[in-house]
């Protein structure tokens, strides 16, 4: 019992150093994946230009789409603007949520050690020092334009303490293109390792 008590109090300082040191150590991202295909195998000429809603016309989109581009051409489409087989939408959605090692004692007023984690209380929630926990998701949808019809929807959805956005969200792309044209049916968990840049 008390061996499994030092395994719960370590998890979070474990958590917590990983977000410290996470710029230099690679780690293994947990995806959960769900795709949708009409593709039963690759075309000959799988080439692709990527199209925009009217809400994704922010600077930031290009920077999205060149997260996307690396896994898309993995699995095996080609970009080509000029004469493309196909369009691409790729969107993304960055939460900050609860972390699951938040202090549920936390919040009671008045000053009060935490039970897990760093820091105390003082009064409120607001002045606890709880490690930051996210909740990421990318989506891809690929359509046949000649058609105008969708062939590939597939989604990944994350959730950790990895604060760097340049190096999740291009992990995650390629978790959501694993499998590509014909991925398992249902959702399935997709681990990809994800080394972060030396100047991150």
């Amino acid at each position: 019992m008390k061996r499994l008590a030092y395994r719960l109090l370590f998890l979070p300082f474990a958590a917590a150093l990983l977000v410290l040191s996470g710029c230099a150590t690679s780690y293994i991202l947990d995806n959960s994946v769900q795709s949708f295909s009409n593709l039963p195998a690759l075309p000959a000429q799988p080439t692709y230009r990527f199209e925009r809603l009217p809400s994704q016309q922010a600077p930031d989109q290009a920077q999205l789409e060149a997260m996307a581009d690396a896994a898309l051409h993995k699995a095996g489409l080609r970009r080509d603007d000029a004469t493309p087989r196909y369009s691409v939408q790729v969107g993304a959605r960055l939460q900050a949520v609860l972390s699951p090692w938040a202090d549920p004692w936390d919040g009671w007023g008045g000053f009060g050690f935490r039970r897990r984690g760093f820091g105390f209380g003082i009064g409120s929630r607001l002045g606890t020092m709880e490690s930051p926990w996210y909740h990421r998701e990318v989506s891809v949808i690929v359509r046949d334009l000649s058609s105008n019809r969708v062939v590939y929807e597939t989604r990944a959805s994350n959730d950790g303490p990895w604060s760097s956005s340049a190096s999740v969200f291009p992990a995650m792309f390629e978790a959501a293109m694993q499998g590509f044209p014909t991925p398992p049916a249902g959702p399935r968990s997709v681990h990809i390792q994800v080394v972060p840049p030396a100047n991150s």
